[in-house]
């Protein structure tokens, strides 16, 4: 009696485990939905609560330079530790991507004692849970590199992207509405409720049939490892060549360019146009959920049909021309009676560059010794490149008009389309 290659890798028990594809899929998808439930309650929904409150547009840029100070540091804070890892018998990556669950889910908890929801403790809070965050993205796309082929990469990017975009849209416009109407003690507890539940795939779900759900006991002898500094060397040693560095400049530049026009467009539209914080953060859920899910899709099988340079170029040079429109409008002063297409015209396309440019970073990092390390660093220059705009928009927001804004952003990304066009930028190997 014959036993096929399903049954092996769900396995007698029925376990599932990422060596199928379906539960992969799921798996990823769940993770990254978590990932954006709190996305969307910190960076959203509970950022324009703030700004309709009269927090000053400074504060409100802290708030999120805090959350995303972690991932700038991702790289050295994990990626060694997870590439270096040994194989327990739970897996080689899952037992980081538990442990940063667990810390998690203990950090959002602070969310629930009285009298947290200052500001200065709300940044403290979302500090700590980026860190335990960032730990699970690593993790993540370590066994994203491991367990998925590379003619699927693009489809996997846009899982992962569907995932991030149905839970921040979702957690936009839900707590938006819920801080406005229950307030910021409901809200959190309700978050504390829906992060468990998308957590449970990856807490449940193998590496491997045989895997246990929980062991640190080693599946066999301690593995020979690469001393760290060795290891540093070689990763700052590929990091440094021409194409990686060109490809580092791309991730920073694209999201301190989108950093620098989202902070003074919402506050614009909150405190001078008076819009509600609730209304704005459905508006903001509805076009990154058509943006992230339907969108990202279409762009994934593109990419892995055609490559993953003919959709990024595309994509920079679309979102360029987007922005010359916003900033014409602008302009013409029709910021009020044309916010929501102007919003459009900002949020949609540049959404969509994450799904064509994921597959090609994680092609350039697998197959190395540091690849999670390598992808993080990538990863981490898109997010100094979000804090850095971010940021920097909350100081000058005051003194520059929204159309420099828009104007700058579209420079930016036709200066990107124009580096993507170098056909030796997206190499599998830079």
């Amino acid at each position: 009696m014959t036993v096929s290659g399903t049954d092996l890798r769900v396995g007698l028990s029925g376990r599932p485990s990422l060596g199928l594809r379906p539960v992969r899929y799921g798996v990823f998808f769940a993770t990254y939905l978590y990932q954006g439930l709190i996305a969307g309650f910190s960076l959203t929904a509970l950022a324009n609560h703030l700004a309709a409150q009269g927090v000053s547009s400074t504060e409100v840029g802290t708030h999120f330079a805090l959350a995303g100070l972690p991932w700038t540091l991702q790289p050295l804070l994990w990626g060694p530790w997870v590439d270096r890892a040994g194989d327990t018998r739970m897996g080689r990556r899952r037992p980081f991507a538990v442990a940063a669950l667990v810390g998690c889910h203990a950090t959002l908890a602070l969310l629930l004692v009285p009298g947290g929801h200052a500001v200065g403790a709300l940044g403290l809070v979302f500090l700590v849970h980026s860190l335990f965050a960032s730990l699970l993205d690593t993790a993540c796309d370590r066994m994203i590199m491991d367990h998925v082929p590379a003619r699927e990469l693009g489809r996997v990017s846009a899982c992962t992207r569907a995932g991030f975009t149905a839970g921040t849209s979702l957690s936009a416009a839900l707590f938006g509405w819920s801080l406005a109407n229950w307030g910021f003690s409901a809200s959190a507890h309700w978050l504390f409720a829906a992060a468990i539940v998308a957590s449970l795939p990856m807490l449940l779900v193998r590496e491997a049939p045989s895997d246990p759900i929980w062991s640190l006991d080693r599946r066999g002898p301690p593995p020979r490892r690469v001393p760290f500094r060795r290891f540093l060397r070689r990763t700052v040693v590929a990091l440094r060549r021409p194409r990686a560095l060109r490809l580092l400049a791309l991730c920073f530049g694209v999201d301190a360019a989108l950093g620098l026009f989202e902070l003074p467009f919402a506050i614009d539209l909150l405190q001078r146009q008076g819009w509600e914080a609730a209304g704005l953060s459905r508006l903001q859920a509805v076009l990154t959920l058509v943006s992230g899910t339907a969108g990202a899709v279409a762009v994934g099988v593109w990419s892995d049909r055609a490559g993953a340079a003919s959709p990024l170029r595309a994509l920079l040079l679309g979102s360029a021309v987007t922005f010359v429109l916003a900033g014409i409008l602008i302009a013409a002063g029709l910021v009020g009676a044309a916010a929501p297409a102007i919003l459009a015209l900002t949020s949609v396309l540049p959404g969509l560059l994450i799904v064509a440019l994921m597959p090609a970073l994680l092609a350039a990092s697998r197959g190395r010794p540091g690849a999670a390390t390598q992808f993080e660093v990538y990863m981490a220059s898109m997010n100094l490149g979000s804090v850095s705009g971010t940021a920097v928009a909350g100081w000058l927001a005051p003194a520059v008009p929204l159309q420099a804004f828009a104007a700058l952003v579209a420079a930016t990304f036709f200066a990107a389309f124009r580096m993507a066009r170098r056909g030796d930028l997206l190499s599998p190997r830079p």
